[in-house]
């Protein structure tokens, strides 16, 4: 069984009941369904609910929630949260007190070996979150050095982009196609010298994995869309929180939060990320990285077709 450990869980339930108790809450990447659960528990009346892209993790939330505990209450939509107004008004539940971001990937597409995604088990290049058409296989065969490198630079934040699109681009020209998670790790390596790897805090291929995700699933392009999909459908009371894992996500979420406050929508409060507390990253190293922003509404209540 795949452990499913939310993050920041307590600082996320604490800041939804701020105001009042939440009466409907939108859980944007519901994945196993972690925080609806808490959600469902927490507020018997509550209503909520969770949309992802991913399938499979939805097919769990469904046997593991659509039960007694959610009583008509729960409601699970296959979709992306770039599509987020849409979906809620699908609902006829009115405008959320609450919209929830959990971004990045989740502990059952790192556990499948299937869905590579992760650098430490082989598997073959797809990475897709959804049911999309582009590969990573497809990215790392067709794309030119530069666009490699620049794709590496932009969405890995990786400073070796250069050595290691050459050495994907040479691998390609010498022996074909790179097919497998294991055979790019392996270019990956070769592609840098040892010492620079030994020096690293950090497996070589990690930024490399996260950049191809990132450009696989359009997941930059699709937060700023699911944000302005959030603020658009909100309650005039309601909250937004996103929780973010990387510097390039939490920077899209500060720019739309400042730009929501300048627009004279509401503020953010806490004004700095909540970050977790050395005891949960003990329990739960994923949390480490994590940063909790909150955006509250201040009784404006947003055209949605604004």
């Amino acid at each position: 069984m795949i452990e499913h450990i939310p993050v920041l869980l307590e600082e996320v339930v604490t800041q939804l009941s701020r105001e009042c108790p939440p009466a409907f809450i939108v859980d944007a990447t519901v994945g196993l369904g972690g925080y609806s659960e808490r959600f469902l528990l927490e507020w018997p009346s509550c209503r909520v609910l969770g949309i992802d892209q991913d399938p499979m993790a939805l097919k769990r939330t469904r046997e593991r929630l659509l039960g007694p505990l959610a009583a008509g209450r729960f409601r699970v939509v296959e979709g992306n949260f770039r599509c987020l107004q849409q979906l809620v008004s699908e609902t006829g539940w009115g405008r959320p007190d609450g919209v929830v971001f959990d971004l990045g990937v989740s502990n059952l597409q790192l556990s499948l070996s299937e869905r590579g995604f992760s650098f430490q088990e082989e598997g073959p290049l797809d990475m897709r979150m959804g049911r999309g058409e582009t590969t990573a296989e497809e990215l790392i065969n067709k794309l030119s050095e530069a666009e490699l490198r620049r794709l590496f630079r932009d969405y890995g934040e990786e400073p070796h982009a250069a050595p290691i699109a050459r050495g994907i681009v040479k691998h390609r020209a010498q022996k074909g196609p790179i097919r497998t998670t294991a055979e790019l790790v392996n270019v990956i390596r070769n592609a840098l010298p040892a010492p620079l790897q030994r020096k690293m805090n950090r497996h070589p291929a990690r930024r490399v994995f996260q950049a191809l995700r990132i450009a696989v699933n359009d997941e930059m392009e699709a937060l700023r869309e699911g944000l302005n999909q959030a603020v658009r459908s909100i309650g005039e009371n309601g909250c937004v929180l996103v929780v973010s894992y990387h510097s390039l996500e939490d920077r899209i979420v500060k720019h739309a939060f400042n730009q929501w406050e300048k627009d004279g929508l509401g503020r953010r409060m806490p004004r700095k990320a909540i970050q977790a507390s050395p005891e949960e990253v003990q329990r739960n190293y994923k949390s480490r990285s994590a940063m909790l922003r909150v955006f509250r509404m201040n009784g404006k209540e947003i055209d949605p077709g604004r």
